[in-house]
């Protein structure tokens, strides 16, 4: 009976240590739980005591992707019909957009002088090729219109019939003419959607605030557009064989409109784009009118240059090569080049939701508020680092990382203070990479 007794006594003593243990153990967690709901409370916080002006709209608060931030631990994925391609898995390259990413965002457009966007195809598109896009920009708060073109899109007009630029740019022409006194809007163009917002700045610059070129013809005074593409096409072999040359007026005439084979459109155009959406462009985009790009635009400082422009680089364009697009920026310099690594010449099919967010950032200026933010949010997290548990502490680590990888993207110079919770190696990388100071 003793040993019975001891044994007895034995056991209930390993239970109170492991009752204890385990209180210890949800105060902890308790605790983390209230530090990070502390941590983003004062983010907010600081956020609403910023100045709401043109110059400093808004801070976005960078989360991590839906598919980090809730994987399968230990679940063997359930067996299925395959994926088509509106399921696919999600892209490095293209993350999802969280609900947390944007922080006080209606606040931050209320800032904007304009809410105003006008999307502007490019050649042989129309205002279907948007959907995306227009879908991501009015859940954020935008007032969005995308325009078809003479002879683009659901445009009644005969692309062999339109004979100059101003016929062909004149649905958007007269959408800028109907806007009021005080109204202005934001315009971006797309391949020879490029041109077009250019005549439109020369045109309107006072109803224009920004331009972004996006993959875009971006021409100087006196430039055609066939000027800037034949640059490219003598050693573009995709382009020379997906092009067809149609000829209404006789074949010893000028061309009236280029067509592209069917067969070509994926290499040509949409090479790192979803199946579905190659589909949709297949049966949907009509012939490019020839005539706009022969003609000469003018384009003064003191209309067209008083326009703020920026520009978006596309990596894996076979249509308008990245090459291309840098000459253009280096010959006509914008306010800020931005990079869609991974994209073909049709980012609004293949990366929609990473081009909607360099959209943000060049619409809002966004990286100068979020190098604020960011600084004050690492100081936060900085703070509490070493009460923290190992695994908060990592937490930690893989969120500072997440906002220097985002600021590397972003061309943003980081003050080596806010990098004391990252690695070692990790320090040495940011300074050799020049974004620690």
């Amino acid at each position: 009976m003793g040993g019975m007794a001891s044994c007895f006594a034995k056991k209930n003593e390993g239970a109170e240590s492991a009752i204890e243990s385990n209180k210890r153990l949800v105060d902890l967690q308790s605790g983390m739980e209230a530090d990070e709901s502390l941590i983003q409370e004062a983010a907010a916080l600081l956020l609403l005591k910023q100045p709401q002006n043109d110059s400093l709209e808004m801070t976005p608060m960078f989360d991590r992707s839906f598919s980090v931030k809730s994987p399968l631990i230990g679940k063997k994925k359930p067996q299925g019909l395959p994926r088509n391609s509106s399921s696919r898995a999600r892209s490095l390259t293209d993350p999802a957009i969280s609900l947390r990413e944007l922080v006080n965002q209606e606040r931050a457009l209320d800032g904007l002088e304009t809410k105003k966007v006008v999307l502007v195809h490019g050649g042989g598109f129309g205002a279907w090729c948007w959907y995306k896009t227009m879908t991501l920009l009015e859940d954020a708060g935008f007032e969005v219109t995308a325009i078809n073109l003479a002879g683009s899109g659901i445009h009644s007009v005969d692309s062999n019939n339109i004979t100059s630029l101003p016929q062909y740019v004149n649905p958007l022409i007269i959408f800028l003419e109907k806007l009021g006194d005080t109204e202005k809007v934001i315009l971006v163009g797309h391949d020879l959607g490029g041109t077009c917002i250019s005549y439109a700045m020369e045109a309107f610059p006072a109803k224009i605030t920004k331009s972004v070129f996006l993959a875009a013809a971006m021409l100087k005074n006196g430039q055609r557009t066939i000027d800037v593409l034949s640059q490219e096409e003598a050693t573009n072999d995709l382009m020379q064989h997906g092009q067809i040359f149609l000829y209404a007026n006789g074949k010893d005439q000028t061309p009236t409109a280029i067509n592209f084979e069917t067969s070509s459109l994926k290499d040509l155009l949409f090479n790192q784009s979803p199946t579905k959406d190659i589909a949709l462009a297949s049966v949907s985009m009509r012939p490019i009118p020839f005539a706009p790009v022969l003609e000469k635009l003018v384009l003064t400082e003191d209309n067209y240059g008083s326009v703020r422009r920026f520009y978006i680089e596309t990596t894996e364009d076979n249509a308008l090569p990245l090459s291309l697009q840098q000459s253009m920026c280096e010959a006509n310099p914008p306010e800020k080049v931005f990079r869609l690594k991974g994209s073909d010449h049709s980012p609004f099919f293949s990366k929609p939701q990473a081009l909607h967010k360099v959209f943000l950032f060049s619409l809002l200026k966004l990286h100068d508020e979020l190098f604020r933010l960011t600084q004050a949010h690492m100081n936060l997290l900085s703070r509490g680092h070493k009460r923290s548990s190992r695994r908060q502490r990592h937490k930690n680590r893989r969120y500072l990382s997440n906002n220097y990888l985002l600021a590397e993207k972003l061309n943003i110079s980081l003050s080596f203070t806010f990098i004391k919770s990252l690695s070692y190696s990790n320090k040495n990388y940011y300074v050799q990479k020049g974004l620690a100071v």
